[in-house]
């Protein structure tokens, strides 16, 4: 079939290529006039690991990122809660990433460029359908065209335009009074140095990994998120402008909550003091749509789904969307037939995962231990069963899709 993919994110990419591996004409169009390898770390979980490399990707992703050991969960004092085995150590059948966004993103399109048409400053505005064909409407620096195809995926982000085709009414994104401050930061390795850690509770909580091996001088590039209530969720509650969205963070902002925030292993004041970018967000996501599905177009990765960032979902169900929708249109003819399996495959499942994050997912157990050792403890099994956390840790993770071997 012949493809438009509306975004050049890690989402729309991914699906190129693996449309473009089961022999689909593929072009990729990109509302960005210049590419460039923006944004600070992200996680890739194992499964969405396995979709990259069957597309030859393992190495790269290998050179590029940070083999993830576990995920720590402590409270704000530092004191570890639980430690979840990752990847390959985690008994996995793939490695776990963690990795700089931007570098990903242009490697993908690296790999686009040189097997299918990709095309920057093209932004896809609507789509509609004539007969059995779908016409993208394209807005460029030279004018409107458009483009025809059998199918258009929206991949275009929390802000899709195909979106709007299916929810025309649906207005700003839905925020509950949360604001991240996203940061990179050369320092001395934590830990193992490979460790990703989430630490406090869901009032503030600073996560932190590494996302690149430590360099000549022994520094190595340490990937940061704060998250802090700024105010109570209440019907109406609106996030900040949307042009006031990855704007520079300020260290005042963040100080008053996280500056005695020092544990034996992470100086976490020194490490947002010393950032070389720190830049600010709303926690926002969408309400679930009833279907993706509009003519002879879908939906894809945040255009889909948009959710909170817990459980390290966003790019890697945006990856998953790539592997279930090539994998429907190779197992039917029919479009709407392909189409609809997609969709049963994996609107359910985000639908869940946007559900469970808007619960806090993982950080729940946070809460708790907050609610009752507020001033730490010395042994965590005086304050909560160790196997109740782990049940929740783990009933998370299968509902999120994560599967070891032999599982």
């Amino acid at each position: 079939m012949q493809i438009i993919i509306s975004g050049g994110g890690i989402g729309g990419l991914t699906a190129a290529l693996m449309l473009q591996a089961r022999g689909h004409d593929v072009t990729v169009l990109e509302a960005v006039r210049e590419p460039k390898p923006l944004g600070v770390g992200i996680n890739l979980l194992p499964h969405a690991v396995g979709v990259l490399s069957s597309l030859g990707l393992l190495p790269a992703l290998r050179e590029m990122a940070v083999e993830t050991t576990a995920l720590v969960f402590a409270n704000r004092h530092g004191q570890a809660i639980y430690r979840d085995p990752r990847g390959l150590g985690g008994g996995y059948e793939h490695p776990q990433f963690s990795i700089h966004r931007g570098q990903l993103q242009m490697r993908l399109w690296a790999e686009a460029a040189a097997k299918l048409t990709v095309i920057s400053g093209q932004r896809v505005v609507n789509v509609r359908d004539e007969g059995r064909r779908a016409v993208a409407e394209i807005e460029t620096a030279d004018g409107p065209r458009e483009m025809t195809a059998d199918l258009v995926i929206g991949a275009d982000g929390i802000h899709s335009a195909l979106r709007r085709r299916l929810a025309p009414n649906e207005g700003p994104p839905c925020w509950r009074g949360v604001m991240m401050w996203r940061g990179t930061t050369w320092a001395p390795p934590f830990l193992d140095g490979r460790t990703m850690v989430q630490a406090g509770y869901s009032q503030a909580k600073f996560v932190v990994y590494p996302i690149g091996a430590p360099r000549a001088d022994g520094l190595q590039l340490i990937n940061w998120i704060a998250d802090r209530r700024v105010c109570e969720p209440v019907p109406g509650l609106t996030a900040p402008d949307r042009a006031d969205w990855s704007r520079a963070g300020r260290l005042e902002d963040l100080m008053p909550t996280f500056g005695r925030w020092r544990f034996d292993w992470l100086d976490v004041p020194g490490l947002i003091t010393r950032a070389d970018q720190m830049l600010e967000w709303p926690m926002v996501d969408r309400d679930p749509l009833p279907r993706w599905q509009l003519g002879r177009s879908t939906l894809l990765g945040d255009a889909a789904h948009p959710m909170v960032p817990i459980g390290s979902n966003g790019a890697t169900q945006a990856i998953m969307d790539a592997q279930a929708l090539a994998d429907a249109l190779a197992g039917s003819a029919d479009l709407d037939t392909a189409l609809a399996a997609y969709e049963n495959e994996r609107r359910p499942q985000c639908a869940r995962i946007v559900a469970m994050n808007r619960r806090e997912g993982l950080d729940a157990i946070l809460d708790r231990v907050e609610a009752l050792a507020p001033e730490g403890f010395t042994r965590l099994e005086d304050v909560i069963d160790p196997a109740e956390v782990a049940r929740e840790i783990n009933s998370y993770k299968a509902a999120a899709g994560h599967r070891v071997q032999g599982a």
